[in-house]
């Protein structure tokens, strides 16, 4: 299995027909108090281990340095503690706050969403780890502590222009929460990325305490790494517009860093409830290069 093929065979597997039934359940289902939901979405599970995830091109990071480590452990899950992370290979480790924005489609849901990360490390494992502290969608979504939720956010914009701009204007219905983002990435440049971050975190990501349960509801993405190898950084002076608002407030972090994959990133997610461990990097790719798409049964399909 190369990376080509692999990408074939994602795509494969998102039906446009499928998510707009799983969009109509969704619908129904919410009126449901979500442990209820949760049954569902268990039983569901147990019949589908992964999801199809594309994440489409221009998926953009922006990362703001957090002075004191202090103000992150009250937002981690249990188990997880402030970790210090390079973005750049060879780059300084520092406390980081990341705001990302993509559009993805999937076997469940297709759309735009925002999400506010902190970094740290998982206590059992020793993996750096994303942890997902909240989150805006212009589609239905699923955690743990909200059951099926359907869009927090309509009219939302995110695209790119023939001049090389990026934008990005999300916020929930009641103004609480929004991320509002312009920048220019004609010359920005193609820079090596940190390992331990982009590959080895995308392994371990974790939902925080304003977004999920305590325990954390661990899962992984399944890729090849060069997925993660490599990105445009983007000169901060062409970030014409960053504005953030969301339940951590960003910790009063400073914008240091903003980076860019101008490509499709094929992506295989665990399905909720369900936690594949890697461990290394050779592990994550010996994995990717054996999956059978013929026998995997993912959910949505």
């Amino acid at each position: 299995m190369n990376i080509l093929d692999y990408a074939k065979e994602v795509e494969r597997l998102v039906d446009p027909m499928e998510v707009g039934k799983v969009t109509y359940m969704q619908t129904r289902l919410r009126r449901l108090p979500v442990w209820i939901q949760r049954k569902i979405v268990s039983s569901a599970t147990k019949k589908a281990d992964k999801m199809p995830f594309v994440v489409e091109p221009y998926c953009s990071f922006m990362f703001y340095e957090i002075a004191e480590s202090e103000k992150i452990q009250k937002f981690l899950p249990e188990g997880f503690v402030p970790a210090k992370s390079a973005i750049f290979e060879g780059g300084t480790p520092k406390y980081y706050g990341i705001v990302t924005m993509f559009r993805v489609h999937s076997s469940v849901f297709w759309g735009a969403r925002t999400e506010f990360y902190l970094v740290a490390e998982n206590a059992e494992t020793g993996l750096l780890s994303w942890i997902i502290c909240d989150y805006i969608s212009d589609t239905i979504s699923y955690d743990a502590k909200h059951g099926l939720k359907s869009p927090d956010s309509s009219r939302a914009v995110m695209t790119t222009t023939c001049e090389g701009d990026f934008v990005c204007d999300m916020a929930n219905e009641t103004g609480e929460k929004c991320v509002r983002s312009e920048m220019n990435l004609v010359g920005a440049k193609m820079r090596e990325l940190n390992g331990r971050l982009w590959i080895e975190g995308n392994t371990s990501i974790a939902y925080g305490r304003l977004a999920g349960e305590a325990d954390g509801n661990l899962f992984s993405l399944t890729f090849f790494p060069e997925e993660m190898k490599q990105a445009l950084e983007i000169p901060i002076s062409k970030v014409r517009k960053a504005e953030v608002l969301c339940g951590t407030g960003k910790l009063g972090g400073v914008l240091e860093r903003a980076v860019s994959f101008p490509y499709a990133q094929h992506m295989l997610s665990d399905a909720p409830e369900r936690r594949t461990h890697y461990g290394s990097e050779k592990a994550l790719r010996e994995a990717v290069e054996k999956v059978d798409f013929e026998k995997i049964k993912t959910l949505g399909n």
